[in-house]
């Protein structure tokens, strides 16, 4: 069971509003220690002020002393009071920053957000942005423009500071909308030990799982007294009401999936993809260094930092023509080219550059299909061959309107040669004990790794092909026991 509290100091400052009794002062919410019965609990503190020591700070800190779920956080306070911290927060708007529209006359601007809503819809996406970065209640930003807008402070604002009845109108309508969709679990939850948060980008063009899968995983949660919510970036801030989450979306470090990972780990979820992963898996340069060290045998590597007749030279004579280019957080065979003389070598590593200061190459190795080996908690799970594109070198092919790619076939593990399944369990264990898929290259007696993916494509058809619902099973079953275990 949930308890849900909205604190305020003066019972007043919530006049113009519905009452409600989740709305407590202060000195009432100091006076309830934890409640037997309550399995979790919530709170909006919607103190008058943040600052060090007052009220709102101390509500802020009472709360996650007694491992309540509290907004905003203390070290969302903390970051608030702080310039430079706030700054570093916002570094994920400034793409949205260079889209918005210059200014028709001033060159300032400040707004009001309520959970990251904003009255103007020109700032809906920024607001949103600036919300999953600093989850705070009430923000006003205040905006300046040179030749882009720059966001020049945000700040926490009081109830009081809404004077205008069109503004309470507003905030009271995203209130509950916030507390309804945040804060409140269904009915049919309770007949459910634990819930999980899967993670999803439904216009993601190549998602991990298609829709049939994510239903399959859905199915398979519930028979194990798992319930489950597809949820969005935009829901951040729902983080702490779950037990675990499972990110069933591409990954990458600058990118919101890798935040969500990290908040979930300090929420204290189980969490797949963890961030560990994230970090070892998505960076090719550093899963190739990490290979190498630990002796994983992998194609001949080479990282290029600057373009010269010398380097491109030297990179010819250690790895030989045909090799392969990649830009180190390249997907779905994206960021990858082939080169097969010096003047493409050359064309290759200056296209790619524009993007990234560094480059791997790797010596080109061709086979009819790779492997891919789904690993979970370091025990091999399922193993695929996928075959490359016909008349192309990649599984996948990219083109202009839409992507290809090959076949696929799907095998038993008892099936798989053991000198595949060895290699890929050796390259796991240096990342950690999440879900993998370790993508193998097999010719003749040599066998060695290409990458480890901590976000591995799972789809119905395909990786499921020999296992079927007892796929699923075994991963949230994994799901569960870690549940179960957390803790002790």
């Amino acid at each position: 069971m949930s308890a849900f509290y909205v604190v305020v100091e003066n019972l007043n400052d919530w006049q113009p509003y519905y009452p409600s009794q989740d709305v407590i002062t202060f000195d009432d919410y100091l006076e309830k220690i934890n409640e037997p019965g309550s399995k979790r609990v919530r709170v909006i503190n919607l103190c008058r002020s943040y600052r060090y020591l007052t009220a709102g700070y101390y509500c802020s800190l009472l709360a996650e002393a007694r491992g309540h779920h509290v907004t905003p956080s203390l070290a969302t306070i903390n970051d608030l009071g702080r310039k430079s911290l706030a700054s570093l927060q916002l570094e994920t708007t400034r793409k949205i920053l260079q889209k918005l529209e210059p200014p028709a006359d001033s060159k300032t601007l400040n707004f009001h957000l309520w959970f990251g809503q904003a009255i103007d819809p020109a700032w809906s996406k920024l607001g949103q942005s600036i919300f999953e970065s600093l989850p705070c209640p009430l923000l006003e930003v205040s905006l300046a423009y040179k030749n882009e807008w720059q966001i020049k402070q945000v700040k926490a604002i009081s109830l009081k500071s809404l004077t205008d009845p069109h503004e309470q109108e507003v905030f009271a309508s995203t209130f509950e909308k916030f507390s309804n969709k945040m804060w409140r679990k269904p009915k049919a939850r309770k007949a459910c030990r634990y819930d999980l948060a899967i993670l999803i980008n439904a216009d993601e063009e190549m998602p991990p799982s298609d829709n049939k899968a994510l239903k399959l995983f859905e199915k398979s949660a519930r028979q194990l007294g798992i319930a489950t919510d597809f949820i969005t970036k935009k829901d951040y801030i729902r983080l702490p009401e779950y037990d675990g989450l499972f990110i069933r979306e591409t990954t990458a470090v600058d990118h919101h999936t890798y935040r969500f990972a990290k908040k979930a780990e300090a929420e204290d979820l189980v969490v797949i993809d963890d961030p560990t992963s994230i970090l070892r898996c998505t960076n090719k340069i550093y899963l190739a260094d990490l290979l190498t060290t630990h002796k994983i045998p992998t194609p001949k590597t080479a990282f290029l930092t600057r373009i010269s007749t010398t380097s491109l030279q030297k990179l010819i004579n250690d790895i030989g023509l045909p090799m392969v280019l990649k830009i180190p957080d390249g997907s779905f065979s994206r960021g990858i080219i082939k080169v097969e003389t010096q003047q493409q070598l050359e064309a290759g590593a200056k296209e790619l550059m524009r993007n990234s200061a560094l480059l791997l190459a790797q010596e080109f190795l061709y086979t009819e299909y790779d492997w891919r080996i789904g690993v979970l908690n370091n025990k091999p799970l399922y193993a695929c061959r996928y075959y490359m594109v016909n008349d192309h070198w990649q599984i996948y092919q990219h083109g202009e309107h839409a992507s290809k790619s090959g076949d696929f076939e799907t095998l038993p593990i008892l099936e798989t040669p053991k000198q595949v399944l060895d290699i890929a369990t050796k390259a796991t264990r240096l990342i950690g004990n999440g879900l993998y898929g370790v993508d193998i290259k097999q010719s003749a007696d040599r066998v060695v790794v290409i990458e480890v993916n901590d976000n591995p494509s799972i789809e119905a058809g395909v990786e499921d092909k020999y296992l079927g619902d007892q796929l699923y099973l075994e991963i949230m079953g994994e799901f569960l026991r870690r549940m179960e275990t957390r803790g002790r």
